[in-house]
């Protein structure tokens, strides 16, 4: 990683923390100007460490999880626009697919997979997502059908992550995996603050969560450009 590029890591610790700090205050209507600018520097950072190095399919459904991941940031900005936030990241997370998918080794190889096994793997994954929609199931009202829709897609999300086990380097598929894995679970967060049970935790955790899944995902996804195996 060249030294010029790190700046961008450093505005998006500068921004994650800023907004943490407003979201804390309750200064919310100044995040208009925080919470976009964490995926912003991201997004800067990873196209310009990726195109000198390989510009491919891998590379460009990264960067459109991203931006449709910073739109989905902006539009969750307002209660009324959830909706439309929901469908950005879900075509965040069907980019991630994608980009998991590729960022493997044989990654259309279907001889040789044991589904039965793979299904046990991803067994607590379902589980878990199971959960979280009987808590919430009852209070989605006319947004039931997004939000299985949404639910699907993630459980699918994060068992890619998991799938892309020795399929290359350790040191991807655990950065991949760890934040896949947050960005699981800081979904569910939401889902259950916002259709089950609010608590005063839930704001920052879900943040916590999100900016670590986000840098934690993009690192995973350079280890793999920059050491491909």
């Amino acid at each position: 990683m060249k030294n010029k590029n790190i700046f961008w890591l450093y505005l998006f610790l500068f921004a994650s923390l800023a907004d943490m700090a407003l979201l804390i205050k309750g200064f919310s209507d100044m995040r208009i100007y925080s919470k976009p600018l964490i995926i912003t520097s991201l997004i800067i950072y990873f196209y310009k460490i990726t195109k000198p190095v390989s510009w491919t399919l891998l590379s460009k459904a990264t960067l459109g999880a991203l931006v449709f991941s910073l739109l989905g940031d902006f539009l969750l900005l307002w209660n009324h626009l959830f909706i439309y936030g929901l469908g950005a990241f879900f075509l965040a997370q069907v980019c991630y697919i994608i980009a998991f998918k590729v960022a493997q080794r044989n990654p259309n190889r279907i001889a040789g997979v044991n589904f039965i096994r793979t299904f046990f793997f991803n067994l607590p994954i379902y589980i878990l997502a199971a959960l979280v929609y009987y808590l919430i199931h009852k209070n989605l009202g006319s947004l039931k059908i997004p939000v299985v829709i949404y639910i699907i897609v993630i459980v699918s999300m994060l068992s890619t992550a998991r799938e892309r086990y020795k399929k290359c380097n350790p040191e991807s598929f655990w950065q991949v995996f760890i934040g896949a894995s947050l960005f699981f679970i800081s979904d569910g967060i939401i889902a259950i603050s916002k259709f089950y049970k609010d608590f005063p935790e839930a704001d920052i955790i879900i943040m916590g969560t999100y900016i670590i899944a986000q840098l934690l995902i993009i690192m995973g996804i350079r280890s793999y450009l920059i050491r491909p195996e």
